[in-house]
């Protein structure tokens, strides 16, 4: 084969991905993919176990066999039914001071918005087969690409810290456990599910939702039978309103919208020619459906703690795990209610679990020498790294939630900015990659243009954001608590300044 004919089978237009030989232009040389054969001793072990050895190489067609789009339908279905979606919905009434109709409001709405871009990206792992992070190199460069990451380490990190603590709640309140060591259950249980890798993620997610479902109609029932319920009112100013309703909008929206940067991981092993459109619906219905539903919930039942002095003191003294507890069991002397809380405090393993399996990959994608070491071991550390934020955090519950939640919007956002514009106008869609070899740079934007992208984002976010610990100058106009509107503005600056420096990178460099 000659230099130009080789070169040519690497160009993708649109004839070609819509061509029924699509994977052999991707896959020119089968063997090239053949990572089933453990080179370490680790991946021995694993592979003895049947667990996912494979980390950030691509998959070739051959090995897409999912295709069920009950996968994409559910992946993220049960993470959003867990208890810390009832926990970001119980911000707003209780950190917020939003009533239940406005909150009703922006979680609907909000939920949607966020489900969006986890939809669009899982597309691409469908069609390249490449995880969500190794693209992130075409979308936003070389550079930027593995900055970012990074970050999905971080957030994927901080999210399991997070999330684990509230289930900690149920238990401590259940009987005497330390707090440091139902974070250890959780993540042990957690890593050893995630170790296993994609069949196993997507097993555990098609049916954890089913005892949270049921356990959430408990609640209901055992809310309404307390009379509790009120719909509030908002005090303050206008613009103190508007502004508590803005930093609330940021934290749902991040909470539906932080599996983005993972997206594609879940999707890599289903077939190329699987409609994207198909995967995408399913993929924003299993993220907006259940993120509605449960927020809503912890709307509502945050709304008794005003009525109901009982709520409002296990809402003080154990935050959202205290005050679930408190409606179930109360002063029920019926063992079977503490059944239901300790089922209900395994729902945050279906949350952590996306997050334990993706850092895994997500940290190989930083850097081609992370890459030679086990996505296995990657996994454990990772987790274990969780567990040590977990414990501290468990303590100052509340504020860190929606700090983080926001700071995750944040990221995301600056994320959205770059990468829709990269794709939708350089590359103008699918047909505008060349994937045949994402570990060679002279293929991939310079990311000189997703570096100062990036860097309007973050003076956007400097300008804009509302956390306890720092309130941006614009953000502080927005009453007398301030009010977040840096994820809005995000998308925009990062626009803006990838627009300003993307033609004449692609002019000098060519890439």
């Amino acid at each position: 084969m000659s230099k130009t004919q080789h070169e040519d089978e690497k160009v993708i237009n649109s004839d070609q991905v819509n061509s029924t030989n699509e994977s052999e232009l991707f896959y020119e040389d089968e063997d090239e993919f053949n990572d089933e054969e453990p080179n370490n001793f680790i991946d021995k072990i694993g592979l003895r176990f049947n667990a996912e050895i494979r980390g950030v190489q691509r998959v070739p067609e051959t090995k897409r066999v999912d295709n069920s789009l009950l996968s994409p339908l559910f992946m993220f279905l049960s993470p959003n039914l867990a208890i810390s979606a009832l926990s970001t919905g119980a911000l707003g009434p209780t950190v917020f001071g939003l009533d239940f109709k406005t909150s009703v409001i922006v979680i609907v709405i909000w939920s949607i918005i966020g489900a969006l871009p986890v939809g669009f990206y899982c597309a691409f792992g469908m069609r390249f087969g490449l995880r969500q992070q190794i693209m992130s190199r075409y979308f936003t460069g070389n550079i930027m690409g593995r900055i970012f990451a990074l970050f999905n380490v971080i957030s994927c990190i901080g999210w399991n810290a997070i999330n684990v603590i509230p289930c900690v709640q149920l238990l401590t309140a259940i009987g005497p456990l330390p707090a440091w060591a139902g974070c250890l259950i959780f993540v042990i249980i957690t890593c050893i599910l995630a170790v296993f890798g994609y069949k196993t993620v997507h097993l555990y997610e098609r049916y954890s939702w089913i005892p949270n479902f049921a356990i959430y109609i408990i609640l209901i029932v055992k809310f309404a039978q307390s009379h509790s319920f009120t719909w509030g009112t908002m005090e303050g100013s206008s613009a103190t309103k508007a502004g508590n309703v803005l930093t609330f909008i940021s934290t749902i929206f991040g909470f539906a919208a932080g599996w983005a940067p993972s997206a594609a991981d879940y999707t890599v092993y289903m077939p190329h020619n699987t409609p994207a459109w198909k995967v995408g619906t399913a993929m924003v219905i299993g993220v907006s459906t259940p993120t509605i539903f449960a927020a809503i919930l912890g709307a509502a039942v945050a709304m008794g703690t005003f009525t109901n002095d009982a709520y409002n003191e296990a809402f003080e003294s154990g935050s959202v795990g205290g005050l679930v507890y408190e409606i179930l069991c109360g002063n029920n002397t019926n063992q079977g209610y503490r059944v239901v809380v300790v089922l209900l405090a395994l729902s945050g393993i279906a949350n952590n679990l996306p997050g334990s399996y993706s850092l895994s990959v997500s940290i190989q994608c930083m850097w081609s020498k992370l890459a030679k070491i086990p996505r296995l071991v990657w996994c454990i550390l990772g987790n274990f790294l969780s567990l040590g934020l977990s414990i501290p955090a468990y303590y100052v519950f509340a504020a860190a939630m929606s700090n983080f939640l926001s700071i995750i919007s944040y990221n995301v956002s600056i994320y959205l900015g770059i990468s829709l514009t990269e794709h939708f106008i350089y590359r103008k869609g699918f047909k505008g990659y060349d994937v045949s070899n994402f570990n060679d740079r002279q293929t991939l934007p310079i990311g000189i243009a997703g570096v100062v992208a990036f860097c309007f984002g973050v003076v956007s976010t400097v300008l804009c954001m509302d956390q306890t610990w720092y309130v941006g100058i614009i953000a502080r106009k927005l009453g007398d608590y301030g009010g977040d509107i840096s994820f809005e503005l995000n998308i925009v600056f990062a626009f803006i300044g990838y627009n300003l420096v993307r033609p004449f990178e692609k002019k000098y460099f060519g890439r």
